[in-house]
């Protein structure tokens, strides 16, 4: 086969009516002509895709397995589904066709990555103006000095043809089986050694900022870089934080802190010379979002300007003839989304880089009730916890869930890590030790019971916990080791009450709060034997888990 990106050079050269690297105006403009969205009464654009891809598909989600690259990549895991050369490569070719044939096309020319010693060069190729816009909103302008990245010249090319339909009978028994019988006419496929890929069939905008995300997240680690999954921030004495958790942990409330600069809130490298943000943008949730609580987010999305000097774009929320929207109308998905610049929030900094974190939070929404609400990790406790990813599913969220159950997303994003674990946690390891960075778990669940019998930890108490990991309060007091789950818990905080630090002082019967918390401690021991008890992993890493 001939050179995929050659391929696709030699067909933008030859069509007739391409529109390479145009203004963000006229990327709105045409999206609005072309009815790929409405301008709603803010100014923002609004737009739907179909109801089957209102999210990613992990399912039909695939990585290139080849020679050079396969032994780098952990295949055990259920996100990492493989995908033969040959089925790419002709899947590919079919896209190319698509693109020849299609009546305009648009190239945009991107970085992901803050620091451009990795920063790294993206060519989007597409015939959609609104998902090229939302290119514009995630991702970076090119530097003037991007010639001095490792990838300078070997970027990545992505072709997205987000409403085309692969042929399904051709490609029988090569891709998922449908409940129906047929296969899946949807693939999001990656080839990292060519650095090359394709979304076809997905409408969902997410699609590609995960897909940019998970191949950084495999090439980084092969210079020495740690991807990950976080938000960060920075103190006004340049003192960075990273916060990692996932969805319904508070991580984007806790990181959004008025004395704080943000830098980003989904996916940052952390190198020699510190922390950089992958992206230019904001991927923001806007299901039930709530002004009060997220001003920033919603002024972002709501503020009123002419629609062509906006450009923040809302996929599948409720919007009323009148262009208003209802963010609390879940009908066609949990999972409507707003995506806009960084640079429509206030508190930010602009350059999305800082120095090397001094603190590292991970936080957990411990439906329980028998974490600490506050405790700090050693090196071998924060490369466990990091594996591990816990979190709690609530009940009444799933049909079926009647009683909280236990979540675990390794590396607190698991779809997008594809490398195999010993990788990102050994280098977590080694950079807190080179920097000396502390790492701390918070817990923003449960106290006094689990769910429907305790209570959520006070927001106010646990910002105030945070503030006291930031500043250094924490690194003063004396700690004692919570026998069950391995960790140091502070004998005090200020601000807060040290009655609820030690989490069975806040359960009226101590034998249900072990009963409890045995049950927890069972789970995280059967599922690390599961994911890692044939890894290898150091005894002094694995004596730290729960239950052992």
């Amino acid at each position: 086969m001939k050179d995929p990106k050659l391929m696709v050079m030699d067909v933008l050269k030859q069509h007739p009516k391409v529109f390479s690297n145009i203004s963000r105006r006229e990327m709105i403009k045409i999206s609005v002509e072309r009815h790929e969205a409405m301008v709603t009464q803010s100014g923002a654009l609004a737009t739907w895709t179909a109801p089957e891809s209102t999210g990613r598909s992990p399912k039909d989600t695939y990585m290139v397995k080849r020679s050079s690259s396969e032994n780098n990549i952990d295949w055990t895991a259920a996100n990492n589904l493989p995908i033969d050369e040959e089925t790419f490569d002709s899947i590919f070719a079919d896209a190319v066709d698509y693109l020849r044939n299609s009546g305009q096309l648009y190239e945009t020319d991107r970085v992901i990555g803050a620091d451009s010693k990795y920063a790294l060069p993206v060519k989007v190729v597409t015939y959609r103006a609104l998902h090229t816009l939302f290119i514009d909103n995630m991702f970076r302008p090119v530097p003037a000095d991007i010639n001095t990245s490792c990838y300078a010249d070997n970027g990545f090319l992505l072709v997205a043809l987000p409403y085309h339909k692969l042929d399904s009978e051709k490609y029988a028994g090569k891709l998922r089986k449908l409940p129906n019988g047929k296969t899946s006419d949807l693939i999001v496929a990656m080839d990292f050694d060519r650095q090359i890929g394709i979304v076809i069939g997905s409408a969902y905008m997410g699609s590609m900022k995960k897909m940019l995300f998970t191949v950084m997240n495999y090439l980084l680690p092969l210079r020495g870089i740690l991807p990950l999954h976080c938000s960060a921030n920075e103190g006004e004495h340049g003192d960075s934080a990273l916060l990692l958790g996932l969805s319904g942990t508070g991580k984007t409330t806790l990181s959004a802190d008025p004395t704080r600069a943000l830098l980003g809130d989904d996916e940052h490298g952390w190198s020699e010379d510190g922390i950089a943000n992958f992206e230019f943008g904001c991927y923001a949730k806007m299901i039930d979002i709530n002004p009060k609580k997220e001003p920033d987010i919603y002024d972002a999305v709501m503020h009123k300007v002419d629609y062509l000097d906006h450009g923040a774009m809302i996929e599948n929320a409720m919007v009323y003839p009148d262009g208003t929207f209802d963010f609390y109308d879940n009908r066609f998905t949990e999972n409507s989304r707003a995506s806009f610049p960084l640079s429509f929030l206030k508190n930010i900094k602009p350059s999305s880089v800082a120095g090397h974190p001094k603190t590292i939070l991970f936080l957990t929404a411990d439906a329980y009730g028998v974490l600490p609400p506050v405790s700090r990790l050693n090196k071998e406790q924060a490369m466990l916890w990091f594996m591990m990813g816990y979190t709690s599913k609530l009940a009444g969220t799933e049909t079926g869930v009647t009683e909280p159950q236990v979540a675990f997303s390794r590396f607190f994003g698991a779809p997008f890590m594809p490398c195999k674990p010993h990788i990102y946690a050994s280098m977590l390891g080694d950079k807190m030790e080179q920097f000396q960075t502390r790492v701390f778990l918070i817990n923003t669940g449960w106290s006094g019971g689990g769910y429907g019998v305790g209570k959520r930890i006070d927001l106010t108490l646990t910002r105030r916990m945070v503030n006291a990991a930031l500043n250094g309060e924490l690194d003063v007091v004396q700690y004692t080791e919570d026998p069950i789950f391995h960790l140091q818990v502070p004998a005090s905080c200020p601000g807060v009450p040290s009655e609820i630090l030690n989490p069975i002082n806040t359960w009226g019967y101590h034998e249900a709060y072990h009963a409890a918390a045995e049950k927890l401690a069972k789970q995280f021991s059967d599922h690390f034997d599961k994911a890692y008890g044939n890894n290898n992993l150091p005894e002094s890493m694995v004596s730290q888990c729960p239950g052992k």
